[in-house]
């Protein structure tokens, strides 16, 4: 599991619901400064989740890459990670 990135998603756009091609995720809320704990979430067997700290409503879209989300822009990549 330690070759796996696990994804992060924002919700800058303060949308209801994000589709995203991953069950397991972090969220982080916004964009930092602005974010919260960044949270793992596990949606399991079940196709969506939904944040205890921001409220967004996460469902696994099977048509979307790991890293992938509709709307689009929602994924985080920490600056460290980016270089």
């Amino acid at each position: 599991m330690a070759d796996q990135v696990i994804p992060h998603f924002q919700n800058d756009g303060g949308v209801e619901t994000i589709r995203i091609g991953a069950h397991e995720f972090m969220c982080i809320g916004a964009t930092p400064p602005f974010d919260h704990p960044h949270v793992f979430l596990d949606m399991g067997d079940d196709a969506s989740i939904v944040c205890p700290y921001c409220s967004t409503h996460y469902v696994y879209d099977g048509a979307l890459k790991p890293e992938e989300s509709d709307p689009a822009g929602a994924l985080w990549v920490p600056a460290a990670a980016a270089e």
